[in-house]
C-alpha cells in the first residue's frame, strides 16, 4: 500500500475514533465494565468488605436451588410483564383514542389523565395502599355499598399483583401522550378513503390506525417490558406499608409481603447484595435479569419487525 494512502486511512480512522470517543467512553464506563464486573463477581465469594475469593458455580447453585425467594420473584416479575404491560398498552391506546375523538375540552381530559403520572412513586403507592385498605379504605367501602365482593388487595396474595396493576394503570399518562401524538399523525385521507369504501369503526382501526401506529405500539411494548423487569419501588413500598413496616433505621424487612406475592427480581438483587451482603449471588440474579430482558427485547424486535413488514 502506498505510504500516503496508508497515512490518509490512519488519519480517517483517528478522526472517526475521535467523533465516536464520547460514546465509546460512556459505553465502556457505564455498560461494558459493569457487565464484565458482574460476570466476574458472580463466580466469587464476596461480601463487599473483604477481598473476593473464587468459588466457581456455588453462587449460581445457591440462587437456583437454595435461595428461597428467587423463583417466587421470577414468577411475579413474569406475571407483571405479561399482564401489566399488556393492560397498560391497551389502556393507554384506548385513552389516547378517546381523547383524540373528543370535540369539547380535550385539553382538560388530557391533563386529568396525565397528572397522576407526575405523582412520586412512593407517595402514589402509599396512597393506593390506604385507598385499597380492606378494612377502612374507600374502595372497599364503595364495593360494600353496592353489595359487591371486597378483595383484600395488598393484604391478600391473590390480589396484590392486580392492585399493583391498577396503580400502573392509574399512572398511564406517559403512554397516553405517546399514543395521542401517533394517532394525530395518521393521515386523515386514509380514514376518508376507508369510510368511502364502507369500512366501519373497527375496520378503520384495524386497517388504517393500527398499521400507522404499529411502530409506536412496538416501542411501548418493548420499553414497558424493560421497565417492568426493573420494577422495584412500588411493590417494595406496597409490601412495607401493608405489613406495617414503614420506617425506622435498623428494621429488617424481608420483601414480598404478603406471602412473597409482591416480590420482584430487582428486590432480591437488593436483598442479596445489601441486606445479606452476598454480592456474588446478587450478581448472578442481575445477570439472569439482564439475559431475560435481552431475550424478551430480541423476541419482540423480531416479531415486531415481521408484523411491520406484513403491514407494509
Amino acid at each position: 500500500m502506498h505510504p500516503g494512502l496508508r497515512a490518509r486511512r490512519r488519519r480517517s480512522l483517528l478522526r472517526t475514533a475521535g467523533f465516536l470517543s464520547p460514546w465509546l467512553i460512556g459505553f465502556s464506563v457505564f455498560f461494558a465494565y459493569p457487565l464484565l464486573a458482574t460476570v466476574y463477581f458472580s463466580f466469587m465469594k464476596y461480601d463487599g468488605f473483604t477481598a473476593p475469593t473464587w468459588n466457581g458455580l456455588e453462587n449460581w447453585s445457591y440462587v437456583f436451588r437454595d435461595y428461597p425467594f428467587f423463583w417466587p420473584a421470577l414468577g411475579n416479575t413474569l406475571w407483571l410483564v405479561a399482564v401489566m404491560v399488556t393492560l397498560r398498552v391497551a389502556f393507554g391506546l384506548g385513552i389516547g383514542l378517546l381523547i383524540t375523538k373528543i370535540k369539547t375540552g380535550p385539553g382538560l381530559f388530557r391533563t386529568f389523565f396525565y397528572l397522576p403520572y407526575l405523582a412520586p412513586p412512593v407517595a402514589a403507592t402509599m396512597s393506593f395502599v390506604f385507598l385499597l385498605n380492606p378494612g377502612t379504605g374507600p374502595a372497599n367501602t364503595v364495593l360494600d355499598f353496592f353489595g359487591l365482593p371486597q378483595p383484600g388487595w395488598f393484604k391478600d396474595a391473590d390480589w396484590s399483583k392486580p392492585a399493583l396493576t391498577l396503580l400502573a394503570l392509574w399512572g398511564i399518562g406517559d403512554l397516553m401522550v405517546i399514543f395521542m401524538a401517533a394517532l394525530l399523525d395518521v393521515p386523515k385521507d386514509q380514514y376518508e378513503a376507508a369510510e368511502l369504501d364502507g369500512a366501519g369503526a373497527f375496520a378503520r382501526f384495524r386497517w388504517v390506525t393500527l398499521p400507522n401506529i404499529a411502530p409506536i405500539v412496538l416501542f411501548a411494548v418493548i420499553t414497558g417490558v424493560i421497565e417492568t423487569m426493573q420494577y422495584y419501588t412500588q411493590p417494595l413500598v406496597a409490601g412495607k406499608v401493608a405489613s406495617g413496616v414503614i420506617g425506622g433505621s435498623g428494621q429488617q424487612f424481608e420483601p414480598g409481603y404478603p406471602d412473597e406475592s409482591t416480590l420482584t427480581v430487582p428486590q432480591i438483587v437488593y436483598n442479596l447484595g445489601f441486606q445479606r451482603f452476598d454480592t456474588g449471588s446478587a450478581c448472578v440474579v442481575s445477570l439472569v435479569l439482564f439475559a431475560l430482558a435481552m431475550a424478551f427485547t430480541a423476541l419482540l424486535m423480531r416479531r415486531g419487525s415481521g408484523f411491520l413488514s406484513a403491514e407494509d
